[in-house]
């Protein structure tokens, strides 16, 4: 029983094949290819517009940080959750990349910034004022690093907020399509029609490879150029594009990804469920996706350790399971029999 971390799980099927399936012929480089232009089309699909541009990625500490660059100079902040990713996880990737920008760390239930704590950075921007680091861009994550979801209606809140302070808006999606699924919300609806100027959107949690999008809204797409030549020099332009957008639109065809989003969603209440059987065992955080933390009653994290099950401690005497698109109902049956003994 595996439940480490859906970056651990296999690529999907679908992908492997279409990976053999781009893989003949000469092909322009760089992303000038053909199946990246492909791409193009199936990404207006999702989204719904063509107001967008987009870079490739193989990791989403990459995507994060790239994008993050664009928008915040050296002498500015990023608000964001005290717990996101980018804080947590990223071993300071995104101060590296834009040159020494601040991370401004806010609270929150859940990893999802509170309100209250919002305003008030947002009402103490004074870029005047030479003794502080004003903030440039307000970055959210969805789902959260607590597996809580925002709802579009707080995502557009949120975004309102910060643009009425001048700030750009970025969206974290390594989870994007857990969200998606969790909150019932179309793609559109939880990034540019919400306020998203940036979504750097993962597909490699969800069953791909190493697969992540960054894509730039409306009057973000200004900084499509210094996009790419940060990439460049930061090594992340991937000469063979081809394979990176083979993989996205095996993921995104037919709503592939939502599928595999919906399936690993499923399965984490079905481990969830079966923990708190117990009546002892206390989940702390909702579980909205495929990730589930949980105070797990002495009995139940014997019966788990001695089993050989896989997962990982975490914050207050917590612990994390996390399920992916290819999680097993054998491993739910197991689990049941397990507990039940």
């Amino acid at each position: 029983m595996n439940f480490s971390s859906d970056t651990s799980a296999p690529a999907h099927p679908a992908v492997l094949e279409a990976l053999a399936g781009v893989n003949n012929g000469m092909q322009p480089s760089y992303g000038a290819d053909d199946i990246t232009a492909r791409l193009r089309g199936e990404l207006s699909r999702v989204l719904e517009t063509d107001d967008f541009d987009f870079w490739l990625c193989a990791s989403g500490t990459a995507a994060n940080a790239l994008a993050l660059s664009c928008f915040c100079p050296p002498m500015g902040a990023i608000l964001c959750h005290e717990e996101a990713h980018i804080a947590r996880d990223e071993r300071g990737a995104p101060e590296f990349f834009t040159g020494g920008g601040k991370l401004q760390l806010l609270p929150g239930n859940g990893a999802q910034i509170d309100e209250a704590a919002l305003r008030e950075a947002l009402a103490g921007i004074r870029p005047d004022f030479v003794h502080e680091t004003p903030a440039q861009v307000l970055s959210l994550t969805n789902l959260t690093e607590s597996g809580t979801a925002y709802p579009v209606s707080q995502i557009a809140h949120y975004a309102a907020l910060a643009k009425e302070a001048g700030l750009t808006v970025h969206m974290d999606g390594a989870r994007f399509a857990n969200a998606l699924v969790s909150t019932g919300a179309a793609p559109a609806e939880m990034s540019w029609k919400a306020g998203i100027d940036v979504l750097t959107l993962g597909l490699t949690k969800t069953g791909a490879i190493g697969c992540e999008i960054i894509l730039l809204f409306g009057e973000a797409r200004q900084k499509f150029g210094e996009l790419k030549a940060r990439a460049k020099r930061s090594g992340h332009m991937p000469p063979k594009m081809r394979y990176l957008a083979a993989q996205a639109i095996a993921m995104l065809a037919d709503d592939l990804w939502l599928d595999l989003a919906g399936t690993a969603n499923q399965r984490a209440r079905e481990v969830s469920n079966l923990l708190c059987r117990d009546g002892q065992t206390e989940l702390v955080h909702p579980v909205h996706g495929n990730e589930i933390f949980v105070r797990l009653s002495e009995t139940n994290l014997a019966a788990l350790t001695d089993a050989g099950a896989t997962f990982y401690p975490w914050i207050g005497g917590s612990h994390r399971l996390v399920t992916s698109w290819c999680t097993p109902e054998t491993t739910i049956e197991q689990l049941s029999s397990l507990l039940a003994g």
